[in-house]
Protein backbone atom coordinates (compact mmCIF):
# COMPACT_ATOMS: atom_id res chain seq x y z
CA UNK A 1 0.00 0.00 0.00
CA UNK A 2 2.83 2.53 0.59
CA UNK A 3 4.09 2.01 -2.59
CA UNK A 4 0.50 2.98 -4.39
CA UNK A 5 0.00 6.15 -1.93
CA UNK A 6 -0.46 8.10 -5.08
CA UNK A 7 -1.25 10.95 -2.87
CA UNK A 8 -0.74 12.90 -6.31
CA UNK A 9 -2.77 10.88 -9.09
CA UNK A 10 -5.02 11.11 -11.84
CA UNK A 11 -8.58 9.85 -10.80
CA UNK A 12 -11.38 8.09 -12.55
CA UNK A 13 -14.41 7.08 -11.39
CA UNK A 14 -17.38 4.77 -12.40
CA UNK A 15 -20.41 3.76 -11.24
CA UNK A 16 -22.56 0.36 -11.17
CA UNK A 17 -24.70 -1.62 -9.31
CA UNK A 18 -23.80 -4.81 -7.15
CA UNK A 19 -24.60 -7.48 -9.59
CA UNK A 20 -21.96 -5.76 -11.82
CA UNK A 21 -19.62 -5.93 -9.43
CA UNK A 22 -20.19 -9.51 -8.54
CA UNK A 23 -19.40 -10.19 -12.11
CA UNK A 24 -16.23 -8.31 -12.25
CA UNK A 25 -14.68 -9.62 -9.23
CA UNK A 26 -13.15 -12.96 -10.81
CA UNK A 27 -11.52 -11.50 -13.61
CA UNK A 28 -10.03 -9.00 -11.49
CA UNK A 29 -8.47 -11.30 -9.52
CA UNK A 30 -5.99 -12.69 -11.85
CA UNK A 31 -4.20 -8.53 -12.29
CA UNK A 32 -5.24 -7.35 -8.46
CA UNK A 33 -4.40 -8.35 -4.57
CA UNK A 34 -6.95 -7.61 -2.26
CA UNK A 35 -5.93 -5.77 0.78
CA UNK A 36 -7.48 -7.31 4.01
CA UNK A 37 -7.75 -5.56 6.98
CA UNK A 38 -7.60 -7.33 10.75
CA UNK A 39 -9.31 -10.32 8.34
CA UNK A 40 -11.70 -7.77 6.50
CA UNK A 41 -11.91 -6.94 2.98
CA UNK A 42 -14.39 -4.53 2.62
CA UNK A 43 -13.45 -2.19 5.06
CA UNK A 44 -15.86 0.33 6.72
CA UNK A 45 -15.13 4.67 6.27
CA UNK A 46 -17.08 7.31 7.95
CA UNK A 47 -16.24 10.80 6.62
CA UNK A 48 -17.61 14.21 7.77
CA UNK A 49 -17.24 17.05 4.44
CA UNK A 50 -16.83 20.33 5.59
CA UNK A 51 -18.43 23.51 3.75
CA UNK A 52 -18.66 27.02 3.68
CA UNK A 53 -22.34 28.02 4.65
CA UNK A 54 -22.99 28.72 0.94
CA UNK A 55 -21.71 25.39 -0.21
CA UNK A 56 -19.54 26.96 -2.48
CA UNK A 57 -17.06 23.82 -2.56
CA UNK A 58 -20.03 22.03 -3.67
CA UNK A 59 -21.09 24.75 -6.08
CA UNK A 60 -17.49 24.87 -7.96
CA UNK A 61 -17.90 20.97 -8.56
CA UNK A 62 -21.39 21.43 -9.89
CA UNK A 63 -20.41 24.60 -12.14
CA UNK A 64 -17.57 22.02 -13.75
CA UNK A 65 -14.85 24.56 -12.69
CA UNK A 66 -11.61 22.64 -13.15
CA UNK A 67 -9.92 23.78 -10.08
CA UNK A 68 -11.70 22.35 -7.13
CA UNK A 69 -11.13 21.40 -3.41
CA UNK A 70 -12.90 19.50 -0.75
CA UNK A 71 -12.30 18.64 2.73
CA UNK A 72 -13.14 16.03 5.34
CA UNK A 73 -12.68 14.33 8.43
CA UNK A 74 -12.04 10.72 7.64
CA UNK A 75 -12.15 7.48 9.89
CA UNK A 76 -10.52 4.58 8.50
CA UNK A 77 -12.92 2.41 11.12
CA UNK A 78 -10.74 -1.26 11.04
CA UNK A 79 -7.00 0.35 11.39
CA UNK A 80 -8.64 2.66 14.04
CA UNK A 81 -6.97 5.71 12.09
CA UNK A 82 -8.76 9.48 11.82
CA UNK A 83 -7.50 11.99 9.21
CA UNK A 84 -8.31 15.03 8.42
CA UNK A 85 -7.88 15.35 4.79
CA UNK A 86 -7.44 18.20 2.06
CA UNK A 87 -8.05 17.29 -1.70
CA UNK A 88 -7.24 19.51 -4.74
CA UNK A 89 -8.44 18.79 -7.64
CA UNK A 90 -6.43 20.67 -10.13
CA UNK A 91 -7.29 22.00 -14.39
CA UNK A 92 -4.91 19.33 -15.50
CA UNK A 93 -6.87 16.11 -14.34
CA UNK A 94 -5.09 15.77 -10.90
CA UNK A 95 -5.57 15.04 -7.77
CA UNK A 96 -3.48 16.24 -4.61
CA UNK A 97 -4.21 14.81 -1.87
CA UNK A 98 -2.88 16.42 2.00
CA UNK A 99 -3.80 14.30 5.41
CA UNK A 100 -2.95 14.97 9.30
CA UNK A 101 -3.56 12.07 11.53
CA UNK A 102 -6.02 13.37 14.20
CA UNK A 103 -8.12 12.11 17.29
CA UNK A 104 -11.74 11.18 15.95
CA UNK A 105 -13.83 12.84 13.95
CA UNK A 106 -15.51 16.10 15.16
CA UNK A 107 -18.15 18.97 13.63
CA UNK A 108 -15.75 21.45 14.83
CA UNK A 109 -12.41 22.42 13.27
CA UNK A 110 -10.26 23.39 15.65
CA UNK A 111 -7.20 26.00 15.39
CA UNK A 112 -4.46 23.35 14.39
CA UNK A 113 -7.19 22.22 11.73
CA UNK A 114 -7.62 25.35 10.18
CA UNK A 115 -3.95 26.06 10.17
CA UNK A 116 -3.27 22.84 8.45
CA UNK A 117 -6.39 23.34 6.22
CA UNK A 118 -4.38 26.89 5.50
CA UNK A 119 -1.15 25.60 4.49
CA UNK A 120 -2.64 22.90 2.14
CA UNK A 121 -5.07 24.92 0.36
CA UNK A 122 -4.83 29.08 1.30
CA UNK A 123 -7.56 30.60 3.76
CA UNK A 124 -11.09 29.32 3.71
CA UNK A 125 -13.55 31.30 5.70
CA UNK A 126 -16.82 29.95 7.67
CA UNK A 127 -16.66 26.07 7.80
CA UNK A 128 -18.73 24.12 8.79
CA UNK A 129 -19.28 19.99 8.85
CA UNK A 130 -22.30 19.42 6.34
CA UNK A 131 -22.72 16.32 5.31
CA UNK A 132 -21.60 12.57 6.70
CA UNK A 133 -21.21 9.17 4.48
CA UNK A 134 -19.88 5.81 5.37
CA UNK A 135 -19.39 2.82 3.14
CA UNK A 136 -17.62 -0.11 3.13
CA UNK A 137 -14.60 -0.07 0.56
CA UNK A 138 -13.11 -2.92 -0.98
CA UNK A 139 -8.77 -2.08 -2.40
CA UNK A 140 -8.12 -4.21 -4.89
CA UNK A 141 -3.75 -2.71 -5.95
CA UNK A 142 -2.32 -4.18 -9.33
CA UNK A 143 0.03 -6.61 -8.99
CA UNK A 144 2.50 -5.23 -11.36
CA UNK A 145 1.44 -1.63 -11.96
CA UNK A 146 0.87 1.60 -9.77
CA UNK A 147 -2.42 1.79 -9.36
CA UNK A 148 -5.14 1.31 -6.93
CA UNK A 149 -8.46 0.68 -7.71
CA UNK A 150 -11.18 1.23 -4.65
CA UNK A 151 -14.58 -0.64 -4.71
CA UNK A 152 -17.13 1.13 -2.35
CA UNK A 153 -20.39 -0.34 -1.24
CA UNK A 154 -23.23 0.12 0.88
CA UNK A 155 -23.23 3.66 0.90
CA UNK A 156 -25.57 5.81 3.71
CA UNK A 157 -25.23 9.94 3.62
CA UNK A 158 -26.71 11.54 6.56
CA UNK A 159 -26.96 15.09 7.12
CA UNK A 160 -26.15 17.11 10.78
CA UNK A 161 -29.97 17.30 11.48
CA UNK A 162 -29.69 13.31 11.37
CA UNK A 163 -31.94 12.76 8.14
CA UNK A 164 -30.02 9.70 6.04
CA UNK A 165 -30.55 8.61 2.21
CA UNK A 166 -29.27 4.62 1.84
CA UNK A 167 -27.40 3.83 -1.53
CA UNK A 168 -27.45 0.37 -0.76
CA UNK A 169 -27.31 -1.55 -4.58
CA UNK A 170 -25.10 1.52 -5.54
CA UNK A 171 -20.90 0.59 -6.40
CA UNK A 172 -18.51 3.67 -6.69
CA UNK A 173 -15.35 2.51 -8.64
CA UNK A 174 -12.18 4.97 -8.31
CA UNK A 175 -9.50 3.80 -10.34
CA UNK A 176 -6.18 5.20 -9.09
CA UNK A 177 -3.12 6.13 -11.11
CA UNK A 178 -0.04 8.26 -11.88
CA UNK A 179 -0.71 8.60 -14.94
CA UNK A 180 -4.11 7.71 -17.33
CA UNK A 181 -3.27 4.07 -18.70
CA UNK A 182 -6.57 2.91 -20.45
CA UNK A 183 -5.24 -0.12 -20.91
CA UNK A 184 -5.88 -1.27 -17.58
CA UNK A 185 -7.16 -4.72 -16.74
CA UNK A 186 -10.11 -2.89 -15.08
CA UNK A 187 -10.32 -0.14 -17.33
CA UNK A 188 -10.52 -2.66 -20.55
CA UNK A 189 -13.29 -4.43 -18.23
CA UNK A 190 -15.69 -1.91 -18.08
CA UNK A 191 -15.78 -1.00 -21.38
CA UNK A 192 -16.62 -4.53 -22.41
CA UNK A 193 -19.42 -4.12 -20.08
CA UNK A 194 -20.33 -0.43 -21.66
CA UNK A 195 -19.60 0.89 -18.20
CA UNK A 196 -18.31 4.74 -18.93
CA UNK A 197 -16.05 7.08 -16.52
CA UNK A 198 -18.37 9.60 -14.42
CA UNK A 199 -18.01 12.88 -12.89
CA UNK A 200 -18.87 12.12 -9.78
CA UNK A 201 -18.16 13.36 -5.95
CA UNK A 202 -19.63 11.34 -2.98
CA UNK A 203 -19.89 14.66 -1.43
CA UNK A 204 -21.99 16.72 -4.25
CA UNK A 205 -24.48 13.15 -4.67
CA UNK A 206 -25.01 13.69 -0.77
CA UNK A 207 -25.61 17.18 -0.70
CA UNK A 208 -28.01 16.58 -3.48
CA UNK A 209 -29.80 13.78 -1.92
CA UNK A 210 -30.53 15.71 1.02
CA UNK A 211 -30.07 19.44 0.99
CA UNK A 212 -33.46 20.68 -0.75
CA UNK A 213 -32.26 24.36 -1.50
CA UNK A 214 -29.16 23.72 -3.60
CA UNK A 215 -29.01 23.42 -7.35
CA UNK A 216 -28.97 20.31 -9.12
CA UNK A 217 -29.66 20.70 -12.78
CA UNK A 218 -26.29 19.69 -13.51
CA UNK A 219 -26.53 16.68 -11.71
CA UNK A 220 -30.09 15.82 -11.85
CA UNK A 221 -29.94 13.52 -14.64
CA UNK A 222 -26.58 11.38 -13.00
CA UNK A 223 -29.00 10.89 -10.13
CA UNK A 224 -31.86 9.92 -12.11
CA UNK A 225 -28.93 7.44 -13.73
CA UNK A 226 -28.05 6.80 -10.27
CA UNK A 227 -31.40 5.70 -8.81
CA UNK A 228 -31.88 3.48 -12.19
CA UNK A 229 -28.69 1.63 -11.54
CA UNK A 230 -28.11 0.86 -8.57
CA UNK A 231 -32.05 0.40 -8.00
CA UNK A 232 -32.77 2.24 -4.67
CA UNK A 233 -34.31 5.50 -3.90
CA UNK A 234 -32.09 8.77 -4.54
CA UNK A 235 -34.41 10.80 -2.36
Amino acid sequence: MDDVALLDRHDTKYIFNREELIAMLPQLQEHYRVLEVNGNRASLYHSLYFDSENLDFYSLHQRGKKNRLKIRMRKYVDSSLTFLEVKLKNNKGRTVKSRVEIDDIEETLSPANLKFIEEAAGKQDQLGAQIFNEFHRITLVHKVEKERLTLDIQLTFKDTNGEKSHMNQLVVAELKQDSVNRYSPFAKLTKEMLIRPERLSKYCLGIALLVDDVKKNRIKQKLLRITKISGDQAA
